[in-house]
């Protein structure tokens, strides 16, 4: 890899957020390639997201489809063994005495961010792309900016490479995130990742609402639909 090489790899869980963030790489860079990880997360069906917002956005632009390069998926079913979350487990959502989710996998970004740049590393891609925020968020200590930027320092020192990490939607909240899309691939997009993205931590899908499918009761589709409201109000 070299100083020169602009190519990204993005983090594409199959979310909106990770969606977005895909547009927005698509958008900036040549050469785009997407990583998920299966942690035998709860919401899996997120994974079976990610290839129709792939496609999706490849035919909203020529431009973007010559961009788009490969997909991997990594099995990290260790962190799922060793997460006693109700992201990992058919557990209550509810709130710790740290004052946390339990929806919190520890070391999940971390791991995830780190998995990255050894295969970016490999496929020659020098930027890392991935959707964490501090705005609207549960308080997880891995979406921090200072944890995303202490981690970059790590990565870069340890494998000897000038990797860069970029967050653009760190200090956005989620209409804002909505706002991006919008601005990035037109009605077209919002509607691509309104319909085909899956941000529900219990993993249902069922009728597509307003601001997309899930429940309607977790603390996931209950930020998902305060920004869709924001946004729509204009």
């Amino acid at each position: 890899m070299t100083e020169h090489d602009d190519g990204a790899l993005v983090l594409l869980s199959g979310g909106q957020d990770s969606a977005t963030c895909l547009a927005w790489a698509l958008d900036r860079f040549p050469r785009v390639e997407t990583l998920g990880f299966d942690y035998g997360q709860r919401h899996r069906v997120e994974l079976d997201c990610r290839a129709t917002l792939r496609e999706g956005m490849r035919a909203l632009s020529p431009r973007w489809g010559e961009r788009l390069g490969e997909d991997h998926t990594l099995p990290l079913a260790a962190l799922g063994a060793l997460s006693e979350t109700a992201l990992t487990r058919e557990a209550e959502i509810r709130f710790r005495e740290d004052g946390l989710p339990n929806t919190f996998v520890p070391g999940r970004n971390l791991l995830f961010l780190t998995f990255a740049a050894a295969l970016a590393e490999r496929r020659g891609l020098r930027h890392l792309v991935a959707g964490m925020c501090e705005t609207d968020y549960s308080g997880y200590p891995d979406c921090r900016d200072d944890t995303i930027k202490a981690l970059q320092v790590a990565i870069n020192l340890g494998m000897a490479r000038r990797f860069v990490i970029h967050t653009p939607l760190m200090w956005r909240d989620k209409a804002e995130t909505w706002r991006l899309a919008e601005r990035l691939g037109g009605a077209a997009l919002v509607e691509l990742i309104r319909s085909a993205s899956h941000s529900c931590y219990l993993g249902v899908r069922g009728a597509l609402h307003p601001w997309g499918h899930g429940c309607g009761h977790c603390p996931a589709c209950e930020l998902r639909a305060r920004g869709w409201e924001g946004y729509a109000a204009g």
